[in-house]
């Protein structure tokens, strides 16, 4: 089978996304997936799962990264084995010791490519497997150590407050939103510092 032109351009040996940032319900919403056969991409697998959750007769996921399709095959695993506090654990969702126990009840139910990659990786199970990839370090290197140059902590957390939407909004605008904030945010997230430290350079060619 032929490669993609951009397998042969980016490494796909890793884990880019241990975790599909975009938001599942607005997917659903769109594609009204129920009783109907979906094709997705399967990056971590979330979205997909999602699909089927919500109903979704079949779903296809495809994957060209052997890395990504690991992530897939561990969270069928987990799907199948733990429940739901469990999976939020080994996920690294909550705090928890017992993680690469977790990780040993799934691995049954996984094939074996799956189960050598993830047997490489202790570490990355032991510290949440959500965390574990490209993108992931990227949005934690923005929270560690960049976002403290915009904000503190105490109005971090002010920020996550329940409010209703009108303050939501004033709050933004009124005292999140000030100058530093911009310039840091338009800096980390361009295209050349999250195709250097989040994404690869390579992905952003016909965007």
């Amino acid at each position: 089978m032929s490669r993609s032109e951009i397998q042969h351009r980016a490494d796909f040996s890793a884990i880019r996304y241990a975790q599909c940032w975009e938001d599942s319900r607005l997917l659903s919403g769109a594609l009204l997936p129920a009783g109907r056969h979906c094709l997705s991409i399967g990056s971590a697998g979330d979205n997909s799962f999602a699909l089927l959750a919500d109903g979704a007769a079949s779903v296809t996921a495809v994957e060209m990264n052997a890395a990504q399709v690991a992530c897939i095959e561990l969270r069928r695993a987990a799907y199948l084995t733990l429940d739901h506090a469990e999976f939020l654990q080994l996920l690294g969702s909550r705090p928890s010791q017992e993680r690469v126990k977790l990780y040993r009840a799934c691995r049954e139910k996984m094939p074996a490519d799956a189960l050598a990659f993830w047997d490489s990786m202790p570490e990355a199970i032991a510290n949440g497997i959500g965390s574990a990839g490209k993108f992931e370090r990227y949005f934690a290197l923005f929270r560690n150590w960049i976002l403290p140059l915009a904000h503190s902590r105490r109005r971090v957390h002010a920020l996550l407050e329940p409010r209703f939407r009108e303050d939501r909004i004033g709050f933004y605008n009124e005292v999140w939103d000030n100058h530093r904030w911009r310039w840091i945010f338009q800096a980390f997230f361009s295209r050349t510092v999250m195709g250097a430290l989040g994404r690869d350079p390579e992905f952003f060619k016909y965007v």
